[in-house]
């Protein structure tokens, strides 16, 4: 199932169920609204359908409290930067303002000369957990999405940690919909790519991460409470580099869709 948030006719967002062609299903191309949220609890069809060209789609999920992301998580990433992987995780929180969804705008901020693309995998809870056994990480996630960890590269080394580099507004695109059908191997071995104006920029697997979603899972509760719309991304491949005002960043995974934002300047 594929569970997105979309405004149509100008009204506020609300969610509904995607039924794409590749399908074969009655409706094509098409989202089938349903009531409340689907985090919270049980919904119904409202028998409201609406053609996908003519929704906005926003982002997937709001989180209630924190975006959980993993650094250094590929091990060609980590050299890329003449850096090593971590012998444990390598956990920063993303601020729950930088989230926005397909096709808004990433923000270059005055503050940097060099705004990076990370796109990434990302992990959306579904309920509330402590201490969660790697063996039992599947019983917690709702679903998984598509995420870009957008980084100001220099205000990263400049600061010497990554809270003002990775939690401007907008540098935490999450899209097109959260897919929850797929299991915890499946998502584990998945192709990623991110395009920069349709140029390939970052070409690689899930099944590359050092860490792996049952791992992750387990670390992050070891030592904080997940909360359902909680997000974890679960790090970037090689491949990363620097994006400007005018140019437009895709990240696609098999299975889960794109994910494309252009970048514009601050005004």
């Amino acid at each position: 199932m594929r569970i997105a948030r979309y405004v149509a006719d100008g009204g506020d967002p609300g969610f509904g169920i995607v039924e794409l062609a590749a399908d074969a299903g009655d409706h094509p191309d098409t989202i089938a609204a349903i009531n409340g949220d689907p985090l919270a609890g049980p919904v119904k069809y409202t028998g409201e359908r609406h053609s996908l060209d003519d929704v906005r789609l926003v982002s997937p999920v709001i989180p209630r409290s924190k975006v959980v992301a993993i650094g250094k998580n590929y091990a060609a990433h980590a050299a890329e930067f003449h850096s090593t992987v971590p012998s444990e995780p390598l956990v920063f929180l993303k601020p729950n303002t930088s989230v926005i969804g397909p096709g808004e705008p990433i923000v270059y901020p005055p503050e940097t000369a060099d705004l990076h693309f990370e796109g990434e995998l990302a992990i959306v809870i579904g309920r509330i957990c402590r201490r969660v056994p790697a063996d039992r990480a599947a019983e917690v996630i709702f679903g998984y999405t598509i995420a870009n960890d957008v980084t100001c590269r220099d205000l990263q080394a400049k600061d010497r940690q990554w809270s003002r580099a990775k939690g401007y507004d907008s540098f935490c695109p999450l899209g097109p919909w959260i897919s929850t059908h797929l299991s915890v191997a499946e998502a584990g071995n998945l192709r990623l790519t991110t395009t920069l104006n349709g140029e390939p920029r970052q070409e690689s697997d899930t099944s590359l991460m050092v860490y792996p979603i049952p791992r992750l899972i387990e670390f992050i509760t070891s030592f904080t409470t997940l909360l359902p719309g909680d997000v974890i991304l679960t790090g970037t491949p090689h491949g990363v580099g620097p994006m400007l005002p005018g140019d437009s960043v895709t990240v696609s995974i098999d299975g889960l869709g794109s994910l494309t934002n252009p970048v514009v300047a601050e005004d």
